[in-house]
């Protein structure tokens, strides 16, 4: 099972911010087990762009964001047996200063297929 791992922070880092050295160790133990397909920091958010879709033409916005209450400031993609391994995992990782995580498991194409089964079984 894959896992989007999003971490997130209430307010914008000040200047660039690159790992602690217990993040990288972090990061190194999660190479070293197998967990680890991808990891990345994000760019400021006044440096994104927000693309709104509905009522005809896409809006699209520059950052930065005034209504934006959290901020994804990068993420991982781990790989693991279930959920509860990565939550696990996860409650060792080093963070300091108020970051958060959101977990959710990504969708394979054979999970798809499944829902889409599913709800023409229900009729649905």
């Amino acid at each position: 099972m894959r896992f989007l791992v999003m971490v997130k922070v209430n307010q914008e880092p000040e200047g660039a911010q690159g790992p602690t050295p217990g993040m990288k160790s972090f990061n190194r133990g999660l190479i070293r087990d197998g967990v680890l397909l991808a990891a990345e920091g994000l760019q400021p958010i006044s440096q994104g762009v927000r693309i709104t879709y509905g009522g005809g033409k896409p809006t699209v916005t520059d950052g930065p964001f005034a209504e934006s209450k959290e901020i994804v400031a990068g993420f991982w993609i781990l790989q693991g047996r279930s959920k509860e391994e990565i939550v696990e995992r996860l409650q060792r990782c080093p963070f300091e200063g108020g970051e958060y995580v959101e977990i959710r498991q990504i969708a394979d194409l054979e999970d798809i297929h499944e829902r889409i089964k599913m709800k023409a079984q229900a009729g649905t």
